[in-house]
């Protein structure tokens, strides 16, 4: 009797998840050749301001304007921006993200990792395991497992992913797709990644152009920022994820916040 009372439970779920996709994928055929400001619209406009919107404290931050544009007057009390804190962020980042979070008047939201399960990774293999073994353990813990905390219930999702920062990982990042990877058994998780198809480039001339504060480490090389101890400013001629992870194989440059429906 078990077994076909699973399969009844699981047969809805699998529905909406379908038909969340097949949405997703019109999304992104219709956003196709936008620019981001108007796929930031778009998202809005479908999900309105339970849409979280993700900010890492590096140029992503573009997103934030955006989305704050899009609001307009009610950016400072709807607007959700979400970031993460690991616990291993360099200070500069965290000052920074408290200058985003006054320059734009809005409530941003601080995820942090848990308590017990950070005690425990650290007690059992310190602080520095991931030179050694991968930082896929411990990115597991201090970020991927406190984002899904925080979209818990939410609708969609907003990144600044772009296809140029990773030929290995992004190189086919949509406009909109559906979240397998954080989309729970009753609510499918829209994801819209309005930079998608902007160079890093294209992302600098807008920041620089509309005097938008940016983290004080892209100053010192840094581009791709993540925790302290897992990123370094780049060289010359270095890939901007280079300075990601730089003791592992480019195709492993991500931490799990971002990965393809087969991952």
């Amino acid at each position: 009797m078990s077994e076909p009372e699973t399969q009844t439970d699981t047969a809805p779920a699998a529905d909406a998840l379908a038909a969340a996709d097949d949405e997703a994928r019109a999304l992104d055929k219709a956003l196709q050749g936008r620019q981001p400001f108007h796929v930031v619209e778009a998202a809005f406009e479908r999900f309105g301001p339970s849409l979280v919107v993700s900010f890492s404290g590096a140029e992503d931050v573009l997103v934030v304007d955006l989305a704050v544009q899009v609001l307009g007057a009610r950016a400072a009390s709807e607007l959700r921006v979400l970031t993460l804190d690991t616990g291993r962020l360099h200070p500069e980042t965290l000052r920074y993200l408290e200058e985003v979070r006054q320059h734009y008047g809005i409530a941003l939201q601080v995820q942090m990792p848990d308590g017990a399960a950070t005690q425990a990774l650290v007690q059992r293999k310190g602080l520095f395991s991931f030179y050694v073994d991968g930082h896929k353990e411990c990115c597991s813990v201090r970020k991927v497992a406190p984002l899904r905390r925080a979209l818990a219930g939410a609708p969609a999702w907003m990144t600044g992913q772009r296809r140029d920062q990773s030929p290995d990982t992004r190189a086919a990042v949509p406009f909109c797709e559906l979240d397998r990877a954080f989309s729970g058994p009753q609510q499918p998780l829209f994801k819209f990644n309005p930079l998608a198809n902007w160079k890093s480039a294209e992302v600098w001339r807008y920041l620089r152009g509309a005097g938008i504060p940016t983290n004080p480490l892209h100053q010192r090389g840094f581009i791709s920022i993540g925790c302290e101890p897992c990123t370094r400013a780049v060289g010359p001629g270095e890939h901007e994820r280079a300075g990601r992870w730089w003791w592992e194989e480019a195709t492993q440059k991500e931490c799990g916040l971002h990965r393809p429906d087969d991952a």
